[in-house]
């Protein structure tokens, strides 16, 4: 029997030194005969001689430790996956593993992103995963797990995956080409086995990384976690933060380690510290940490200190390195971690308009007015999960817009890290300032008496319900963007106001159940520099004509109560001589647009959206001959379009979707020679086109629902360029926009 193991011995050595060298597949199947024939010898042998036994056959030395390395350089695979051990509790991610699994499996999937900010357990989800029977059961020990560093390269993780998994020493490649074509010939080999790699901790700068590692390999599945979204690359599972029940059970068990049970530590202290840290799980982890073993006092001061406006990130370096890594990666792109920042201004679980931001950032960092810019900023933020970018409307994305039709929202936390990284310098030296006012209670930094000029750019001023419009002095000479953020039933901007002269836009939001009534507007009057005005959630006076004066390049009125503060809005051809665009938005009490306003003669954009009440648009609109762009969806009383219409010769952009009750368009819309988009899904009253759409030579695209797509496919050979876009109608949205 000794010899009969020698020889097969002998026979599978020569066979694998014969083996070519990238064939791991059969040098596997070899070193496992070679292992089995070691595990052969040592039971023949007596006990008392396998520690000083080696057996010697041909220069090999065939004894346990030598076998590992035969195996090595045979190119074995490792028995372990090298999948890291998974932490001692896991909590609030059973949901998401039973989801991701079933994506993970699905046959049409090759890479699945789960994406989620630092911190947030999509490594712990990832080892779930790989540790799972059933994955086991499919992948076996074909589960290749690599950490990505910021730095990886291509070939760093082919070396990788030969030296960890693949067991070979020291493989080395010449170029990210060889080395792809090395992993994906080894992965080739294995047939008809089923491979999972998994590529943990991703950066943006690392995408390339994952179109090179996507081999046209049946059963071959890549599982990526990253703090951005690769929407280009396979599918994404965005993880969300921890449900109240599941953030306080993680930080009673950092906190209370013993049995997770709180001793001495009153109810409601447990349920604050929960609410604080926002069910982010690394902050609910390390906060329960810092308070392990602690009293009640502990609990107390901690809570008091960030009552008092002391960051979270003060006292918690993990939790700030972990999340401002996010931002630190944004060094190649300033201005993005710029419009980051700028985010810390508006108030906590606000929704946010991306038209306001992109406003914002035109001025304050000289971008294109058209948005494209800004919105591949927006668009920046939301992939490295810095934000989340919501669409208004099914079909915001479409065409035109960029991201003007958005909203934006904002974990707490992040927003408070925007203000802890602008808050490092002091006061007076600080690129953004950012106040909160409480009741009537100003500042310490802002006396009446004494208060040096500060340097600041953009500034943001929130106050609440009980603010009574108390203003001292505050000399800010350089500011060029300012964010009113208000909630009282009534409210005076401060006077200081008028000696902002480099300001270029101003925001007035009142985030209170009633519209807030402004006063004293004729303050903002001066403002020669000016150029961008929003007005939201606020109830307008005649005295808002006095900014009719301004210089302004935009004006938007969202959500206004109008009243009659445009009633004596007569043609004047010095009111706003600059506008180029005009935004009226969910204004639910305007029922006519004042003919004064079609004496706007630079006006190129007109958005009047989801104002109910409208039911007719003034006849002179056709005057506006330089009119590019005309927003009108949602208005449901609207009933027809002015005949006049026809003379906007420069319109490009119509969009009529959702007035549901128009009923017929004027003949005078084939005189729209430079109409190239139109927008109208919804409009149900239609039941006919003029046939002088035929004229529309230019037209490229209409966005309709079904019903309004027959009526077009009778002019498809008229209008040669002609591509009817169907949208899905959203039957409650329409509803909704009836009855309310």
């Amino acid at each position: 029997m000794f010899i009969f193991y020698l020889e097969n011995g002998k026979q599978t050595v020569l066979k694998c030194s014969k083996i070519k060298c990238w064939n791991v597949y059969k040098k596997f199947v070899h070193a496992n005969k070679l292992i089995r024939l070691d595990h052969e010898l040592l039971r023949f042998f007596q006990a008392e001689l396998q520690d000083n036994l080696s057996v010697k056959f041909m220069g090999l030395d065939l004894g346990g430790e030598v076998v590992s390395s035969v195996t090595k350089r045979a190119g074995g695979f490792s028995n372990s996956c090298n999948v890291p051990g998974l932490p001692d509790v896991i909590v609030g991610l059973d949901s998401h593993f039973k989801e991701v699994k079933r994506m993970l499996l699905k046959d049409d999937i090759q890479v699945l992103t789960v994406s989620a900010p630092g911190g947030c357990g999509k490594t712990t989800l990832a080892k779930m995963l790989c540790h799972d029977n059933d994955i086991k059961g499919i992948f076996g020990d074909n589960i290749f797990y690599i950490t990505v560093s910021r730095t990886t390269s291509l070939k760093t993780i082919v070396q990788k995956l030969f030296t960890h998994h693949l067991n070979v020493n020291n493989p080395e490649f010449r170029t990210d080409e060889e080395a792809k074509n090395a992993l994906e010939k080894m992965m080739r080999q294995m047939g008809s086995q089923k491979i999972l790699l998994v590529l943990d901790d991703v950066w943006a700068e690392s995408e390339s990384l994952i179109e090179e590692l996507k081999f046209p390999i049946p059963g071959y599945t890549i599982l990526v976690t990253s703090r951005f979204q690769f929407s280009g690359i396979g599918s994404t599972y965005e993880l969300s933060l921890l449900n109240d029940e599941d953030a306080r059970t993680l930080l009673c068990h950092s906190a209370f380690p013993c049995d997770g049970n709180q001793i001495d530590v009153p109810d409601d202290l447990v349920s604050k510290m929960v609410e604080c840290c926002k069910g982010f799980p690394l902050a609910l982890t390390v906060i329960g940490a810092s308070l392990r073993g602690q009293g009640v006092l502990k609990w107390r001061t901690t809570l008091q200190k960030w009552s008092e406006g002391q960051s979270i990130f003060d006292s918690n370096s993990q939790i700030l390195l972990s999340l401002r890594a996010s931002v630190d990666a944004l060094e190649d792109s300033p201005i993005a971690r710029d419009c980051f920042l700028d985010l810390g201004a508006f108030p906590e679980d606000e929704k946010i308009s991306a038209s306001a931001l992109m406003d914002m950032w035109v001025e304050s960092y000289n971008l294109d007015k058209e948005g494209m810019y800004t919105s591949e900023y927006l668009q920046e933020l939301s992939s490295r999960n810095l934000l989340n970018l919501i669409p208004s409307r099914k079909d915001a994305s479409e065409l035109e817009g960029y991201c003007n039709e958005h909203y934006i929202t904002q974990h707490d936390l992040l927003r408070e890290l925007a203000i802890h990284l602008s808050s490092q310098d002091p006061i007076a030296q600080r690129k953004r300032l950012f106040i909160e006012i409480h009741g009537n209670d100003l500042p310490a930094m802002w006396s009446d008496e004494t208060q040096q000029a500060i340097d600041a750019r953009f500034l943001s001023i929130s106050t609440d319900e009980t603010f009574s419009s108390v203003w001292y002095d505050l000399k800010a000479p350089k500011v060029q963007a300012l964010v009113l953020n208000i909630r009282s039933k009534e409210y005076t901007p401060p006077h200081f106001i008028k000696k902002f002269n480099e300001l270029k836009f101003l925001c007035i939001t009142s985030y209170g159940i009633y519209p807030t009534e402004l006063h004293e507007l004729p303050l903002i009057s001066s403002l020669s520099n000016l150029r961008r005005m929003r007005l939201e959630h606020v109830s307008l006076s005649p005295s808002v004509q006095s900014i009719f004066e301004l210089n302004l390049e935009k004006l938007s009125l969202i959500m206004c109560e109008i009243g009659n503060a445009l009633d004596s809005c007569t043609v004047n051809p010095t009111m706003l001589p600059n506008l180029s665009e005009l935004e009226i938005e969910s204004c639910y009490d305007l029922k006519e647009v004042p003919a004064g306003l079609c004496s706007l003669d630079r006006l190129e954009k007109l958005s009047i959206t989801n104002c109910h009440e409208l039911d007719a648009l003034p006849e002179v609109l056709g005057c506006l001959s330089n009119l590019e762009t005309l927003r009108l969806h949602s208005c449901t009383g609207l009933s027809k379009l002015p005949k006049s219409m026809g003379k906007l010769h420069s319109l490009v952009y119509l969009d009529i979707s959702d007035c549901l009750s128009i009923n017929s368009l004027p003949d005078q819309i084939g005189e729209l020679s430079g109409l190239r988009v139109l927008k109208m899904s919804g409009c149900h009253g239609l039941e006919e086109l003029p046939d002088s759409v035929s004229n529309l030579t230019l037209l490229e695209d209409v966005i309709c629902d079904e019903e309004t797509s027959y009526l077009w496919s009778y002019y498809e050979g008229d209008l040669c360029d002609l591509k009817i876009n169907v949208v899905e109608e959203d039957r409650l949205a329409n509803f909704m926009k009836i009855v309310g």
